[in-house]
């Protein structure tokens, strides 16, 4: 079983191959990775760079319900936990957009600590995401339905990390006032 560094490393190199070609969606500009990474990094703060694998999970967040990857070839790869916070972080793509969003919303409260920690993390990537210089009326109205569905999202991980919910409640402070 992969461990520590190396652990992380190769969810990293996974997830940068699965995710080859994909653009943020609120930055065309910018290749996927860096969401990845971002997430990953802000778990391997929040987790004092002590729990590997869930910053393995946060490389690889997105890649069941975005790439071809399975739920078996990661848990065969990474390990049972690994698998396990990535499915749960995985959204139903069978569900419309506004589905899915209300499901988030409802499933929050009852993820794992570990599924919590990814979920504001990768909300407050996506926020910082949507902030621009000089933002279009569009880019404002799209970050304002981002922030307050968010937030819903994220009133239900709140206890989990204190350092996360601060970098929510920075990240979302930075929203409004490019709002």
């Amino acid at each position: 079983m992969l461990t520590g560094i190396r652990l992380i490393s190769e969810a990293a190199e996974l997830a940068a191959r699965r995710h080859t070609g994909q653009q943020r969606k609120a930055r065309a500009d910018e290749p996927y990775i860096n969401h990845l990474a971002e997430v990953a990094s802000l778990l391997s703060a929040a987790s004092n760079g002590e729990d590997a694998e869930l910053v393995a999970a946060g490389w690889l967040h997105d890649t069941l319900e975005d790439t071809e990857t399975t739920h078996d070839e990661l848990a065969q790869r990474f390990g049972l936990r690994v698998a396990g916070l990535v499915e749960e972080c995985t959204d139903d793509m069978s569900l419309s957009k506004s589905e899915r969003r209300q499901k988030q919303v409802e499933d929050a409260s009852k993820k794992s600590p570990g599924a919590k920690l990814i979920k504001i993390a990768d909300k407050i990537s996506n926020v910082r995401a949507r902030i621009f210089p000089n933002p279009t009326q569009a880019q404002r109205d799209e970050l304002a339905d981002y922030v307050d569905w968010a937030e819903k999202v994220v009133a239900g991980c709140r206890g989990a990390n204190a350092t996360l919910d601060d970098l929510f409640d920075e990240a979302v402070a930075n929203a409004r006032s490019a709002m």
